[in-house]
């Protein structure tokens, strides 16, 4: 366990501070025993807030490319499909992560590969569970893409609280998976944004950690391609459609059913088929050509002999 070299700042200002509201307590007040003692214990628990809060654990990493691993500490809030339209314009599973200012704020890269995509935004500062934090928030967005070819965004999103967001990464940059890729300052969240096929390996109110908690399982590139070209075929049915076939339907209703009754067979439902009756063309009969009748042989005359 170290402390994080982005409390370096906050922890001097915080033991000044302290320093001097125990000086002036102690030489202004040097006989209230009881204040004196409620400014010692206050002192020791804002110092350890501080250093709880920039606290960074050492931990060994598992890396595996076929994984995305947790980007930070907190609480799964959300896992749903949604649409990320800033730089992958295609459907993906949205995963997000709240971090308390008890968590440690360390923010890790969720997949080894090459950073293809970063841009900070400035923005509101919704608390951090707000629907609209992902999109109106102060935050950053990275998208690294591992050898595969596949592509996983993620997002640091400041909170209410947290009014100061940390990166360590730019486009072109190799990232390992697990290594540090920025760092958020009291309260924040994280979004992982993964292709559609993800073997999704949490659920919501689940308790993570980062760089050791294994949020998915990735597709490869052509299932994840497969995957999203498959969601962009279905269309929802229009009104004006159903409202055009309305009548072809009516029509088709209107037409008596065809029913065979099978005579050795009276005790059974007759057969229906739904289908218009269709008449079959006559085929021609030939006629016999009337055969000739034989010539009636007509009695030759016998001649009398003389």
């Amino acid at each position: 366990m170290t402390f994080h070299k982005e409390g370096y700042t906050s922890l001097a200002l915080t033991i000044l501070f302290l320093l001097v509201l125990n000086a002036v307590i102690q030489f202004y007040l040097p006989q209230a025993h009881t204040l004196k003692w409620i400014i010692y214990i206050f002192s020791f628990l804002f110092l350890a807030v501080i250093v709880q809060f920039f606290r960074s654990p050492f931990f060994d990493i598992s890396t595996d490319e076929t994984t995305v691993l947790c980007p930070a500490d907190g609480k799964v809030v959300v896992i749903e499909e949604v649409d990320e339209t800033e730089y992958l314009k295609d459907r993906r599973i949205q995963l997000s992560v709240f971090m308390s200012p008890v968590n440690v704020h360390v923010n890790r890269n969720p997949i080894t590969g090459v950073v293809s995509y970063f841009k900070y935004h400035k923005g509101k500062y919704l608390v951090a569970w707000h629907p609209k934090s992902s999109t109106e928030n102060e935050r950053t967005t990275v998208v690294v893409q591992n050898s595969d070819g596949v592509s996983v965004l993620f997002r640091q999103i400041a909170g209410a609280l947290a009014r100061r967001i940390v990166w360590y990464v730019k486009e072109g940059d190799i990232v390992e998976q697990g290594q540090q890729f920025g760092f958020i300052k009291f309260g924040s969240r994280v979004d992982v944004f993964l292709p559609l096929g993800s073997k999704i390996l949490v659920n919501i109110g689940d308790v993570v950690k980062g760089g050791r908690t294994v949020l998915a399982e990735l597709p490869s590139a052509l299932t994840a391609v497969t995957a999203t070209e498959e969601t962009a075929a279905i269309k929802p049915v229009s009104m004006e459609s159903l409202t055009a076939s309305a009548p072809i339907i009516e029509q088709v209703a209107e037409e008596e059913p065809t029913v065979i009754e099978n005579e050795a067979h009276q005790g059974e439902l007759p057969l229906v088929i739904d289908y218009p009756k269709t008449e079959e063309p006559k085929k021609a009969v030939k006629k016999a050509a009337p055969k000739k009748s034989a010539a009636a042989k007509v009695p030759q005359p016998k001649g009398k002999k003389e």
